[in-house]
């Protein structure tokens, strides 16, 4: 009887653009499960590579694909990896982002992309010219389930975010941020591809758009300059060697780009990670060659590896040369919470994706939502 008389459960969510680092340790290890890191980095670049084929097979712009990568980041923060298959989350999330970045498709028409990617058999006998399958001529019932999974695990997505749509990416800040350092044209190319190559990691889910650019141009100087004799620069531009003896110390840089030095290490230790992984990996593409590319680079056929400009000792040589002169990281707390996991309570995550009570999602972090009522 007591039961019946209680108030209907009432809870308030806040977007949270941006994790701490103790924020992303807690979220992953509790959603990880019985999953090793290992396993749980091969899901997540299997969902990204899964993506880039979705998006080129479709014709998708750079934005699209980063946000739905960055989605798919986000969702296994809230969500364990063991209760869904990673291309129906990645497709979701390619749902999403399709809003978010104005370039519309139907869930008929990604299902029919997907099917052509995820089973090569299929689109080996269709007789469109792009491998494109004709869902028609697949079986209803099982095009239905999958368009009804994919919108249910959308309604899960839109949680995560709030129904926040507001997204900022990087890309854009990288071309400004090269022109401001007068960076060279090459250390600008890399760090362009860097900036897409971030999205496979949760460096965007912990740092604004300007400072992954920054970081980004970082390590682009970096892998540019190390081991590398000084070479003869145009005299308009600032060599890769100063730009990565600048960014590595603290200095007036910081109060002009608002970001700090330790920023700067952690994505550059993450992006030097993946580039480590990429090497052990043969199989894996590497990122687009220009801001104008919509997906990966076209795969080398047999017998032509695809090359690579670092081997992995140098990597790591430069892994152990940044670890040695690297600075104090400083701690990072949600806004307005001195518990870095304090916007986080288990029994918040578990309400999320549930029809209990009434939810209020505010667009903000507390600190700022609450500020105005």
């Amino acid at each position: 009887m007591e039961n019946s008389q209680k108030a209907p459960l009432s809870s308030s969510k806040y977007h949270l653009p941006y994790l701490s680092p103790s924020e992303v340790l807690f979220l992953s290890e509790k959603q990880r499960g019985k999953f090793s890191i290992q396993q749980e980095e091969r899901q997540r670049q299997n969902a990204c590579s899964f993506l880039e084929a979705m998006g080129g097979r479709i014709g998708f712009p750079r934005k699209t694909i980063a946000m739905a990568q960055l989605l798919y980041h986000r969702f296994h923060l809230f969500f364990p990896l063991k209760d869904f298959i990673y291309t129906d989350v990645a497709l979701a999330a390619l749902f999403v982002s399709t809003k978010m970045q104005d370039t519309l498709k139907k869930p008929r028409d990604l299902l029919a992309v997907s099917y052509a990617v995820r089973f090569p058999e299929l689109a080996a006998k269709t007789k469109h010219p792009t491998g494109e399958i004709d869902i028609d001529t697949m079986d209803p019932t099982v095009v239905e389930q999958d368009r009804q999974k994919l919108l249910a695990i959308e309604r899960l997505l839109l949680e995560t975010i709030c129904f926040n749509f507001t997204s900022r990416l990087c890309f854009p800040y990288v071309i400004k941020v090269a022109k401001r350092l007068s960076a060279p044209k090459k250390v600008a190319q890399l760090a362009w591809r860097l900036a897409v190559d971030s999205h496979r990691t949760l460096i965007p889910l912990q740092y604004p758009p300007h400072t992954v650019a920054l970081g980004s141009i970082y390590v682009a100087a970096l892998l540019s300059s190390f081991e590398q004799p000084h070479e003869e620069e145009h005299p308009d531009t600032t060599s890769s060697h100063d730009i990565a003896q600048m960014l590595h110390e603290h200095g007036a840089w910081e109060a002009s780009f608002q970001c700090q030095v330790d920023d700067l290490e952690a994505i550059a230790h993450a992006l030097i990670d993946l580039l480590g992984q990429g090497l052990q990996n043969p199989a894996t593409k590497p990122s687009p060659r220009t801001p104008s590319s919509p997906s990966s680079a076209v795969p080398a056929g047999p017998g032509k590896p695809i090359s690579r400009q670092h081997d992995a000792d140098q990597l790591l040589r430069l892994k152990i040369q940044l670890r040695e002169t690297e600075h104090e990281a400083r701690t990072r707390n949600p806004v307005g919470q001195a518990d870095p996991t304090a916007g986080h309570r288990s029994d918040d995550i578990a309400m999320l994706g549930r029809n209990e009570g009434t939810v209020r999602f505010m667009f903000g972090p507390p600190g700022v939502s609450n500020s105005g009522s």
